[in-house]
């Protein structure tokens, strides 16, 4: 039975790039725009439009936190992103706690 791995994507802190994925975007962005195949594109028509909704995510809000020193240093020697991954840790913990399947 294969293992399932689940992962979250940060969309604040991507990862890398690969080299492939670089000259993949290289050449598409080479493309002229006549050579782009549409066709199997739908045309967004005004009905489309009508039924649209603006997606709305989730927001942050800024606070004072008080964080022990020794936990900021090491999200900060992670580099830039600090913050998004602090919030990712903080999310973890609480869609842990909210599981249906929770130990109480």
């Amino acid at each position: 039975m294969g293992k399932t791995i689940r992962t979250t994507l940060d969309l604040g802190d991507p990862p890398p790039l690969t080299e492939a994925e670089r000259d993949t975007l290289r050449r598409v962005d080479a493309m002229p725009e006549e050579a782009i195949d549409y066709s199997e594109i739908p045309e967004l028509d005004a009905a489309f439009w009508a039924r649209a909704e603006q997606a709305r995510p989730d927001r942050t809000e800024q606070v004072t936190l008080r964080i022990k020193k020794s936990v900021l240093d090491a999200f900060k020697a992670g580099g830039r992103g600090y913050q998004t991954r602090i919030n990712a840790v903080l999310e973890s913990y609480v869609r842990a706690i909210q599981s249906p399947d929770r130990e109480r």
